[in-house]
Parts: structure tokens; sequence; C-alpha cells
């Protein structure tokens, strides 16, 4: 087995989101929002809220956490407060991975060292890079066994994202796909799926290729849907899209922390979860992109040990089991069997098309049923805030 570590990993759990700010009156995107509300925002929350490339954009991170409820309490605090500041600027929080009607040419990226960067390397195709997603950080301090541990979880992707997807409308359209969010952010170099290492040397030895290259400064540009973080000890999934309900972020956050727990136990009795190509989980990803969580004749993803597509409610079912143990001992059994709410009722992208067909068959216009999608998801973003069913 590649690694030593001989101690249990601490599986502490760090959660950020990135936020939409939209003007109260249209419910668009905040193009230029004002420079006190960040000074604001952080004199609220320090440095768990700080900017992103879009200035539309806004972004927390909480402390590191031990529990799903420490975590919960940190996003209720952060959620709640952004949006008091928000409000003082007639701004509001919209929590969705693409906003319903917004146009990305009509927007402008932070002017920083960084974004700017990124602005002038990778020009129209990040203009485009209208998104916002969920990162979930679980705290493995063994440098070998994070990049062990990254390719074995890379299997679940697929699943953790179809519980979370929120992107179905691009520039006042549908799309079509439960997530947009990934088919935008896929035309980025060095995103997808991680590639697989065989030791937390080789996989530096790629990254500083890279960094001696002159293409990267560091291995924060490495923009893969699960990676080593390059601050913390930690992996990073960022395959989510932002979850609009909080409920929905603690519950995948929870997931994420027992799969890779039980991946460890696996490794600490001299097991381990198989690696399938990235040719299998990419066929996974785009079914999580098009299907998420919801039934159908096409719906579904693929059990690579069955060779068949498999109803996404009854793979959730068997990681339901094989993480029992380990939700039981984080204490997170029902934050995690949130899992079968969401697939009840629905990700946040089956109730905005919900919302909307329902505002057309009303006899609304294009334009208003929009508007009525975007208030559905500024109410749901903050907790406390009167919840539509």
């Amino acid at each position: 087995m590649v690694g030593s570590s001989a101690r249990e990993p601490g599986f502490s759990i760090g959660i950020e989101e990135e936020f939409w700010l939209v003007d109260r009156q249209s419910r668009d995107l905040a193009k230029d929002p004002p420079a006190d509300f960040l000074k604001d925002a952080k004199a609220e929350l320090g440095d768990q809220v700080s900017s992103e490339f879009m200035r539309c954009q806004i972004e927390t991170g909480s402390t590191v956490c031990n529990s799903a409820a420490e975590a919960r309490a940190q996003l209720v605090h952060m959620r709640s407060t952004l949006s008091g500041v928000a409000a003082k600027y007639d701004m509001a929080l919209l929590a969705a991975s693409t906003h319903p009607f917004a146009q990305w040419d009509s927007q402008k990226h932070t002017d920083g060292e960084r974004y700017n960067t990124i602005a002038r390397d990778l020009r129209t195709v990040v203009d485009r890079l209208l998104i916002c997603g969920m990162h979930v950080h679980i705290g493995i301090e063994d440098d070998d066994l994070r990049i062990e541990l990254m390719a074995q979880a890379s299997y679940f992707l697929p699943h953790l994202l179809a519980l979370t997807t929120s992107s179905p409308f691009w520039r006042g359209r549908d799309t079509g796909l439960q997530t947009f969010r990934l088919s935008v952010f896929d035309n980025l170099p060095r995103t997808g799926l991680p590639e697989v290492f065989g030791s937390w040397a080789e996989y530096r030895r790629h990254v500083d290729m890279l960094i001696e290259a002159g293409v990267i400064e560091d291995g924060t540009k490495l923009w893969w849907d699960l990676r080593p973080s390059d601050r913390w000890p930690t992996l990073e999934m960022r395959i989510a899209d932002v979850c609009t309900d909080l409920e929905d972020a603690i519950c995948v956050a929870s997931i994420t922390r027992c799969v890779m727990r039980m991946l460890y136990r696996l490794r600490r009795n001299n097991q381990r979860w198989r690696i399938y190509s990235n040719m299998l989980v990419r066929e996974n990803r785009w079914r999580a992109c098009r299907y998420g969580s919801d039934a159908g004749d096409k719906a579904g993803l693929i059990d690579f040990g069955r060779g068949e597509i498999v109803p996404y409610a009854d793979l959730v079912e068997e990681i339901l089991e094989l993480i029992r143990p380990d939700a039981e001992y984080f204490g997170c059994v029902a934050e995690v069997e949130h899992a079968r709410e969401i697939i009840h009722r629905g990700t946040s992208a089956r109730r905005q098309r919900e919302i909307y067909n329902a505002a057309i068959e009303r006899g609304a216009n294009v334009d208003d049923a929009l508007l009525a999608v975007a208030d559905c998801l500024i109410e749901r973003t903050v907790p406390g805030s009167g919840n539509l069913s």
C-alpha cells in the first residue's frame, strides 16, 4: 500500500460556497457592487468572506470543523450575515450555480493580480465563467494517503454532483441539463477528473513541471473536480454545484467526509476501492450533468460492477449502507440520510424548472417566469427567510 500513515486522519471538514449578488429590483446580477460592500462584509465575517473572479460573485469559507453541526452553524451564520450586508446596498444573495437569465458578456471581472492574470491568459473562455460552485475540504494529514484516496474517491464524484444540481438555465434558456455549470467550466484547462498518481512525489513532479515551465504559479491553478489543496492538508471536492438549500450542502459535505473515511477503513483492512478508468467515470459525470438525481427511463448512473445503468436512488442506498459505520462515527447519520429527501423532492434544478413551467402555464411570459425562479432562489438561500415549498 502507498503511504505509511498509521494514525487515522482527522477527517476535519471545511466548506466553501460561492454566491451571486443580485439587484433587488431587477434580480439581475449586480455588475459592479460598491467597494464598501466587501469592506462591510469583511468587518462582519473577516477572512471567511472574499471576492471571486466575477465582481457579481462572493465566496464564503468555514473554518476547520469537526462535526456537521459545527459546519451547519457556520454556514447559517455566513449566509445570514452576508445577506444582511447585501441588503444594505439593495442587493440580495442567490445560491445557484448559474443565474437564471444573466448574460456573461455584460459582466466584469474583479480587479486583482490573480484575476487579471487569469483573464489575460484565458481570454473569452474565462469571460464566460459565470458559474458558482461548492468546495468541500476533508482533512487528511498524510501526503501519500491524500493521493491514494483521491484516485479511489473519483468514482463517487458523479454521485455527489447529482445531489447538488442547481444550474439548469443559461442566459434565460432551459439547457435540458440538471447542471450546465460543468459544460462551462470544462472549457478551461486543467479541469475535469483528476489524474491518477502513485505517490505524493509523483504528483509534485508533475505540478512542478508546469510551474517551472511558467504555465502556472502554483497548484491552486489545477481546477480538477477533486484535488489536493495547495494550501492545506486536505482533499478538496470541487465537482458540486452550490446548493440552494443549506441542508443539502451539509448532506453532501457529510457524505464526502464519510466516503473518505470508508475508503480509509478499506485500506486499514488491506483492501481498496477499485480505480476505474476516467473514460468510465467521465460517462457517469456526464449522466449526472444530464439527469442528476431524477428517475426516468434514461436516467441513472452506470454500475460498473454490473455493467448496466442503475436508478440513482438505488445507488444512493448502496452508498448509505457503505458509509453507515462512518456516519455513526461522525454522528451525522441524519445528515447523510437527507440524501433521500433530496431525491424525493428533487434538487434545486428540478425546483427551478417546476417554478418556471408553472408560471408559463399560468400565462406568464418568459421574462416573468425567470423572475419567479430568481425570487425562489433568493428566498431559499438564507435559512429562516421563509422557504418556499
